[in-house]
């Protein structure tokens, strides 16, 4: 069949996003940590294509949308912190929770959808994706499982690294402007909307 014949495209998409992820791990700055995020998210995308069914075609389209808005959230949030710090490496990041509790609330949030926890659009993006890889080959559970485990390991790594422990800023920090909020609700807002009602995109 067709699908057949996309085989190896969709090992290597898949793989290609387990390795994606297992970079995202070792990463110590921050905006690389979250481009390599997209590089793995778009492994998933490319799967679903191949497998050319409706779940799948949804799925990608949805998990491209979903995708888009948290990672321009998460490139939002870095620069943010980048503007206090002057810095990008995680480990200088640390301890905003103190300094910025709400940034830290946008932290949790985007670090979440980027988790893909329901009901989040990410969330039904990869069920739609899981569903379609799934029925076509049982074996793909593995590598997709194992991809959500490390997308799951490097978020968490990624909050705790910028929001927790003492802080190492000696100098004054200001607050966030709400401008900064703004535009956090901007990206949240819409995707948590299309989340409640995917009719608008599916």
């Amino acid at each position: 069949t067709k699908t057949d014949m996309f085989l190896p495209f969709i090992v290597l998409a898949l793989w290609g996003a387990i390795l994606a992820n297992l970079t995202c791990l070792q990463q110590t700055d921050l905006k690389s940590l979250i481009a390599y995020s997209s590089v793995s998210h778009m492994g998933l995308v490319v799967a679903a294509i191949m497998i050319q069914t409706p779940w799948g075609l949804s799925g990608a389209m949805t998990l491209m949308i979903a995708h888009g808005f948290t990672s321009s959230a998460l490139f939002c949030l870095a620069n943010t912190t980048y503007e206090r710090t002057h810095t990008r490496i995680l480990i200088l990041t640390r301890g905003f929770h103190n300094i910025l509790p709400m940034a830290t609330t946008w932290w949790l949030l985007t670090n979440l959808m980027n988790i893909a926890i329901p009901p989040t659009m990410n969330f039904t993006s990869e069920l739609l994706i899981m569903s379609a890889l799934f029925s076509w080959c049982p074996t793909t559970m593995i590598l997709l499982g194992l991809s959500m485990l490390i997308t799951a390991s490097y978020s968490l790594h990624m909050f705790l690294s910028t929001q927790m422990g003492p802080t190492l800023l000696n100098n004054q920090t200001e607050p966030t402007h709400s401008r900064e909020h703004l535009l956090m609700a901007l990206h949240i807002i819409p995707l948590m909307m299309i989340s409640m009602k995917p009719e608008l995109i599916m």
